[in-house]
């Protein structure tokens, strides 16, 4: 079965005619409107994204019983995708040993391309035990419990006493499942530094406030207190943050205790015989200024050792480095001195080691900041790096044509189904099927199997 082209871009009225060709790698809210933004401005978009389905972390990275705030996004995003001079092509992944290299879209005629694909891998520390049964990202995780293919088929040995590395919004979300599906005894959240620096929001804090061990977590405030009184910070913001949030805590649904732990890295996870999580060996910490003035912790060499059998890094993500980019840090580098910079702020991509901007790369969301705020911020900053593709564009001939019929005899010739709009919108029409028969909120289908089959596409053979 081939792909059946739509009304070409080339045979639209005066009105909508386009003149430039641009691919946007990515179909989160960065990717999305980005697309909407340039092709508004008469740049004929073509999405790629390498899951069947858009949204991105929007789809597959809120916590799954906020069903009402995932489908008003899910709303805004069919929208988009209807907005004429947008293509979408899903089930493909663009890369080094992708379906689609970077040389391949520039050979296809795409005259600037987006990276919106967030930050697809995982950040560790690098200690010994990392191995181990037991130790998982919180990345993966969260993907588990959304059911995004092959993440949702993964199996996770979860035992009683759960240690969450990271202070962030993840953690919370960790906490959250931990407590509510699998149900726990403890969950110990594990911060570097001390409370003032966390990176969690009042409102996510809010939804497992019920399950802190509110005596704990006075212990612990006192136990810092000295160290934060001596910078200028205040103990005990975080004290009435949280008695602010409890008189609206939703209820709890089982007996896990949650705590949250100051001033404690890592530095050895323990296993046993059988090569399975015993324990968290940390260091504690002390606060202390460097010369810029920022709060930062220091080892004590003080070490003890946590009875946990299970270790979660909720301590942020990195870029997909088999993307074909150059690489700074966790983040793909940009250039240091942008010839565009929006708020002061480099969307272009740069080889540090020819010390030489790459021309037609740019990048937005995560791609360019990666665990940078949630859908508002990708959302702007998408709209961001399409306003820097935009003034890259004036200096590039319009085009008499677009060549979009190279790219579809390119699609076809490979040997995987590819997803297009119309295929997208027969699979929420059975997802939604689903949930009526089922009597539930929200249906999804757990494997890419099953959702091409529901799309009617042949999971082996090219569509």
């Amino acid at each position: 079965m081939n792909i059946e082209p739509a009304a070409h871009p080339n045979d639209l009225t005066q009105q909508q005619r386009y003149t430039h060709y641009s691919a946007v790698i990515g179909a989160g809210p960065a990717g999305l409107f980005a697309a909407r933004e340039l092709a508004s401005r008469g740049v004929f978009t073509v999405l790629f994204n390498r899951d069947i389905k858009p949204g991105g972390l929007a789809e597959y990275g809120i916590f799954r019983d906020k069903s009402k705030m995932k489908e008003g996004l899910r709303a805004q995003f069919r929208q988009i995708l209807a907005t004429p001079g947008i293509r979408y092509y899903g089930n493909l992944r663009v890369g080094k040993n992708g379906d689609l290299s970077l040389d391949d879209l520039r050979a296809l005629g795409f005259q600037a391309i987006l990276i919106a694909s967030g930050a697809q891998g995982t950040k560790w520390l690098g200690i010994p035990g990392e191995h181990l049964r037991g130790v998982y990202h919180a990345k993966d995780l969260v993907y588990h419990y959304n059911w995004l293919p092959p993440y949702s088929e993964w199996q996770f040995e979860i035992g009683r006493r759960v240690a969450v590395i990271g202070a962030g919004n993840a953690m919370l979300d960790i906490a959250h499942y931990m407590a509510e599906e699998e149900q726990v005894d403890e969950v110990i959240a594990l911060a570097r530094r001390g409370p003032a620096e966390v990176k969690f929001e009042r409102k996510e804090l809010q939804t497992v406030v019920g399950y802190l061990d509110l005596r704990a977590m006075e212990i612990e405030i006192e136990r810092i207190m000295p160290l934060m009184d001596a910078l200028g910070q205040d103990p005990g913001e975080l004290k009435r943050m949280i008695e602010g949030l409890l008189p609206k805590a939703p209820p709890v649904k089982s007996g896990t205790h949650l705590q949250l732990h100051f001033l404690a890295s890592p530095v050895r996870i323990l296993g046993d015989q059988q090569g399975r999580v015993c324990g968290l060996e940390i260091e504690e910490n002390t606060l202390t200024r460097n010369e810029q003035g920022e709060v930062i912790a220091l080892g004590s060499g003080r070490r003890h050792t946590l009875d946990v059998d299970t270790v979660i890094f909720a301590i942020g993500d990195v870029v997909d480095r088999d993307l074909g980019l150059p690489v700074n840090g966790n983040e793909y580098a940009k250039n240091p001195n942008p010839r565009y910079p929006v708020e002061g702020l480099s969307y272009e991509t740069f080889d540090p080691q020819k010390g030489v901007i790459i021309e037609d790369l740019f990048v937005a969301g995560w791609s360019r900041k990666a665990s940078m705020g949630l859908v508002g911020l990708a959302r702007r900053d998408g709209v961001n790096g399409a306003a820097v593709v935009l003034q890259y564009l004036q200096s590039k001939p319009i085009l008499a044509e677009i060549p979009l019929a190279r790219l579809e005899q390119r699609l076809n010739s490979l040997q995987k189904p590819v997803v297009d709009k119309e295929h997208l919108n027969r699979l929420t029409e059975a997802e939604h099927q689903r949930a009526l028969e089922r009597g539930l909120e929200e249906f999804k289908f757990a494997t890419n199997a099953e959702m091409l089959a529901a799309m009617g596409l042949d999971h082996s053979s090219p569509i």
